[in-house]
């Protein structure tokens, strides 16, 4: 599996606390007629640390199951013990995915050195039946991944590429530069897309692509035409509906934005809070700047 093109890592829809397993279909059938590379499950929009773990592994084989066979579907796995996480990895692999996401352990950040990360995910990337995709997502764990420690693990023949959401694009340059020439690498959001490909990453997992799919894609074919111009009108042009939906309201707007512009994005899990009327007035706002 290679990693490229624009993926979006879906929210959990949820009707009185549960999984609405209908309204998430219909989101997928609407998915599936965008650009869209491929899916992420049990990501960080997708609310997992909400989820029990036979949820988890029920919400990834449905999404498998309602979406095309030839698009890619990856699960976030990550787990706070090596244990749980290849066991989820694994029951995961079984229900269907392409690849793990794994997300960095976190409790006790203060012991996650270079060494004790490097030995998690090469136990995880042994043990895996599937191709293991990391996942730096500092804002969230507290804790990052240093770009040498990366490297040293793009040598893993089952670690195929790191999705990394630091924003920090001196550290995401030195990745590339100083990783194996087959380890992609993906930007963990819309909001430094271009920037990642200029310097040799092949695509992202964006929250924003659940409301604005084509636009996404669109960064990344107009890049690989050489239409650098037109590239990053789209990418000033989607700043701050990305904003909206990550840094400034987080998921509880990436839900409203979704309610707007015609899928189905409902409630999030307590103890999250859902957006306001007032917010979600601007954020009409903010999605018609953009065109929807």
């Amino acid at each position: 599996m290679k990693l490229k093109g624009v993926y979006a890592p879906i929210p959990t829809v949820f009707n009185d606390g549960e999984i609405a397993y209908k309204k998430l279909k219909d989101n997928l059938a609407k998915w599936e007629k965008t650009r869209l590379e491929g899916l992420v499950v049990l990501g960080s929009n997708g609310e997992f640390v909400l989820l029990d773990e036979d949820e988890k592994v029920e919400l990834t084989a449905f999404v498998r199951e309602n979406y095309p066979a030839e698009k890619p579907v990856i699960a976030g796995t990550g787990c706070e013990s090596t244990r749980a996480t290849i066991r989820l990895t694994n029951k995961c692999a079984e229900a269907g995915v392409d690849a793990a996401l794994i997300l960095t352990p976190s409790y006790y950040k203060g012991s996650m050195t270079d060494v004790a990360l490097k030995a998690f995910f090469t136990d995880v990337a042994d043990a895996s039946s599937v191709p293991v995709i990391l996942y730096n997502m500092p804002r969230n764990t507290g804790v990052n991944m240093s770009a040498a420690l990366v490297s040293e693990l793009s040598e893993h023949p089952n670690i195929i590429g790191i999705k990394d959401s630091s924003g920090n694009i001196v550290q995401i340059a030195a990745i590339i530069a100083d990783s194996t020439p087959n380890f992609s690498v993906f930007a963990g959001s819309g909001s430094f897309l271009y920037a990642s490909l200029c310097l040799g990453a092949t695509g992202g997992t964006l929250a924003v692509a659940n409301i604005l799919p084509d636009k996404c894609f669109q960064i990344v074919d107009l890049f690989n035409q050489g239409r650098h111009e037109e590239a990053k009108m789209i990418q000033f042009q989607i700043l701050e509906a990305n904003a909206a939906v990550t840094s400034r309201w987080g998921i509880a707007g990436l839900k409203a934005a979704m309610d707007l512009v015609g899928y189905f994005g409902g409630e999030v899990r307590k103890p999250l809070i859902n957006l306001s009327d007032q917010n979600r007035e601007e954020m009409k706002k903010i999605l018609k700047k953009v065109g929807v």
